[in-house]
């Protein structure tokens, strides 16, 4: 009898441990939230929701409104919310460390997801992911785009540069995705670039190019590690007309 009663509680306890599972799955998550799981560490799963108010909300809110440590969310569309999780600027492990390139928390698969999951959160609105195809894009036009509109700050060689009270960073760890949001909705300091200002033949055409720079058809010499014309200057001014004034003195002296 005693045995009985026993079994009986302990189905007792299972069914009601199935039913406080169920009804946590369902308490204001919505089916997407619910399914779509993304892993973190081996042979573990949250949801998508969960990594958000893990490493999300305490800056940018549990509705993405944004708080007193961070901006809203609402507006900023895909290809922000890619570009900053792709490139490891996001999540910050403390909301006053620089806003910097890292390797990424997540993997591709779960900042999809995570992308997906802020941007209906916040409305939907902003601009999207890019679509981006060099196969026939002019990379003399390109060339050409990027020296106008992004040499300045990111040098002529992509190696980056210093600017009053901040920086442009290296491009060359960018791929042709995150070079197209970049442009398009100007991250930090950046300016962002339209279609009315880059047409999408256009961007294109300077993402080719700005690839092109990690391997570049250096002529004429040798580059000395792309550091720039007055390195070149210098070393031939050092080197070039050193020799010079050594080969005039050494022929002039009396032997």
């Amino acid at each position: 009898m005693q045995l009985r009663i026993a079994l009986i509680g302990v189905a007792l306890l299972l069914l009601g441990g199935l039913f406080a599972v169920g009804w946590f799955n369902h308490d204001g998550t919505s089916s997407f939230e619910a399914e779509t799981h993304v892993g973190t560490q081996p042979n573990t799963a949250v949801s998508v929701r969960h990594v958000y108010l893990r490493d999300c909300a305490t800056c940018h809110g549990a509705d993405a409104h944004g708080t007193d440590l961070g901006p809203t969310l609402h507006g900023v569309g895909t290809a922000y919310l890619d570009y900053v999780l792709s490139t490891g600027r996001m999540p910050l492990e403390n909301p006053d460390e620089p806003i910097v390139r890292r390797a990424p928390k997540y993997s591709a698969a779960t900042v999809g997801k995570l992308t997906r999951y802020v941007d209906g959160l916040a409305g939907g609105s902003g601009p999207p992911v890019p679509h981006v195809d060099t196969a026939h894009a002019d990379l003399a036009l390109g060339g050409t785009l990027y020296r106008l509109n992004c040499a300045a700050c990111h040098a002529w060689s992509g190696d980056g540069g210093a600017l009053l009270e901040r920086s442009a960073p290296v491009l060359h760890h960018s791929t042709p995705t995150q070079i197209a949001e970049a442009v398009r909705v100007g991250p930090f300091n950046m300016p962002a670039f339209g279609e009315s200002a880059l047409t999408r033949r256009q961007l294109n055409a300077v993402i080719r190019y700005v690839r092109d720079l990690d391997h570049p058809d250096d002529r004429g010499g040798t580059p000395l590690w792309h550091i720039g014309p007055l390195a070149e200057g210098a070393v031939g001014l050092l080197v070039g007309v050193g020799a010079i004034v050594f080969a005039t003195r050494w022929i002039g002296t009396r032997t």
